[in-house]
């Protein structure tokens, strides 16, 4: 979602058996970048259920949140103010099927390699190897930070 013109954005590390998931986007501005499963958070949309969704879409997988790694500020490469939200989830369910049209390829990452990627692979690399480091180091905050949306 963008409001005035603020990006929100949910982000998701998919851990398992000390591996992360990353996926490789297919869209024009973040052409054969890795990433962790992401994307806009819609209007009205709370936060948990966006970063939820995003990783149903873009990888066929039904996960659970279980801690988040913090909020992330900064401005993107294309020039977009961001403000990005990210988690740590187990999958639940589902099984890996790709968004084809917006990303072309995945991998299991082992956690002890996660700081392997060099930066012009990234997409946002400053902001991703911030949340790299936070994963590796497990700096994790409890899901009680995020409130449920209050409906007036």
């Amino acid at each position: 979602m963008t409001q005035n013109g603020i990006v929100l954005v949910a982000s998701v590390a998919i851990l398992m058996d000390s591996k992360v998931l990353m996926i490789k986007e297919n869209k024009p501005l973040a052409l054969n970048k890795w990433n962790f499963p992401s994307g806009r958070i819609e209007r009205g949309e709370d936060i948990l259920t966006a970063a939820c969704r995003e990783v149903k879409e873009e990888t066929g997988f039904e996960v659970k949140l279980t801690q988040s790694t913090g909020v992330y500020h900064f401005i993107s490469s294309t020039n977009h103010q961001v403000i990005l939200f990210h988690f740590i989830a187990e999958i639940i369910g589902g099984s890996l099927k790709l968004e084809e049209e917006e990303i072309t390829d995945s991998k299991w990452v082992q956690l002890s390699e996660l700081g392997n990627f060099d930066e012009e692979e990234l997409r946002e690399a400053k902001v991703l190897k911030q949340i790299m480091d936070a994963v590796l180091d497990e700096k994790f905050f409890p899901l009680e930070i995020f409130k449920e949306k209050l409906n007036k």
